[in-house]
């Protein structure tokens, strides 16, 4: 019960890395806020959680949106002890067939999104709150097809290291987590990825990992639950991978 009596906010908890770490929060004693676009998946999401959470509807690449909806966290909570920023979502195209639409979309969502909920949420966190960001490996390594997606998340790498100098003198630690490939709805979400082909590409990531396989949600909300607990108190302003060991391999 590391978290008894926290509060706690997850973007993109609805499904996935988001919905396995708030369930983690959760059994841990915290009372934690999901924010997610599809309204469906928030309610599911929300009865799997139970009493202690509560779900919100947001469009988290509009800044309009971002403030409504810490408006109801406010509203619902007071304050906010962790914040996981997890919400985005990407497209596997090639680079000469990527428009200004598709890289409008992943910027907005992944890299203004997780900025400026990390900025709103500020107001509500006080000394020894704890923010996560949600990277991804593809920050690090080549991955054909997967350029926007990349930047976005090169983007947050730099915006996690910047955070934990600039707001650790409010005693606030900003941390990013990196998972590898992950068993998740997520390739059959992605723009450019047809149905048929999801299984065919977590086979392959799991070719391309030493581990020999693909991780699971709940191996990824362990390392957030981790940055967000006491025992990662001095720990700010880095990365850490969750991917099998193909970072520490390549």
């Amino acid at each position: 019960m590391r978290f008894q009596g926290k509060n706690v906010v997850i973007t993109g908890g609805n499904s996935g890395i988001g919905l396995a770490t708030a369930k983690a929060f959760v059994r841990e004693g915290a009372r934690v806020a999901i924010i997610g676009r599809s309204a469906e998946t928030l309610a599911a999401a929300r009865a799997e959680l139970g009493k202690d959470a509560i779900a919100i509807s947001a469009e988290l690449s509009r800044v309009a949106e971002i403030d409504r909806a810490f408006a109801e966290v406010r509203a619902a909570f007071g304050t906010v002890d962790v914040l996981f920023a997890n919400a985005g979502g990407g497209g596997m195209i090639p680079f000469e067939q990527v428009d200004e639409a598709l890289w409008d979309q992943i910027i907005d969502l992944n890299v203004k999104g997780t900025y400026f909920t990390v900025q709103r949420c500020l107001p509500l966190m006080g000394k020894g709150g704890a923010i996560i960001l949600c990277s991804s490996v593809s920050a690090a390594r080549s991955m054909p097809g997967a350029s926007v997606y990349a930047a976005s998340k090169a983007a947050i790498n730099s915006l996690g290291r910047s955070l934990g100098g600039e707001l650790v003198g409010r005693g606030i630690r900003v941390n990013v987590v990196m998972p590898g490939g992950v068993q998740t709805p997520i390739m059959q979400r992605t723009p450019g990825v047809p149905a048929e082909l999801a299984n065919m590409i977590f086979e392959k990531m799991a070719q391309g990992t030493p581990m020999g396989r693909v991780g699971q949600p709940d191996e990824i909300a362990s390392a957030v639950l981790f940055l967000a607990s006491p025992e990662a108190s001095y720990i700010t302003a880095t990365e850490l991978h969750v991917d099998g060991g193909v970072i520490g391999a390549t």
